[in-house]
């Protein structure tokens, strides 16, 4: 217990340091993009896409709470876009007939305009 007490309260203090990088993540990280596989290495391959055991006579084994989680997901994602692409499908149709309907207008225009009468008519 002396010790402890003369330590802190001599002068002199020992400062230790500990340093800590992370380069080697880092570079694994592009490592794993550069090579064209996924950043993260739990995210998918053999040991997370397959099941864990297989039944003798071939029955299917039932899903895993993480493979449903994910296909579920997909399923949302697979919604989401084909619902994202019908509403673009239906703005630019939307567009379209508005440019055909502005166009078409114009043309009706110019079509009932006043006709010349007369001997003007005869001079074309």
């Amino acid at each position: 217990m002396s010790k402890f007490v003369n330590i802190l309260t001599s002068s002199r203090y020992t400062v230790i340091r500990r340093t800590f990088t992370s380069t080697p993540v880092a570079h694994m990280k592009q490592w794993r993009i550069s090579k064209g596989l996924s950043a993260n290495r739990n995210a998918e391959g053999v040991l997370t896409d397959s099941p864990d055991y297989t039944f003798l006579d071939g029955r299917p084994t039932p899903l895993l709470v993480k493979q449903k989680k994910r296909m579920l997901k997909q399923q949302n994602y697979a919604n989401q876009i084909v619902t994202l692409c019908s509403e673009l499908d239906f703005a630019k149709q939307r567009h379209q007939d508005a440019v055909r309907a502005k166009e078409q207008e114009r043309q009706d225009i110019i079509r009932n305009r006043l006709k010349p009468k007369g001997n003007a008519m005869f001079k074309k």
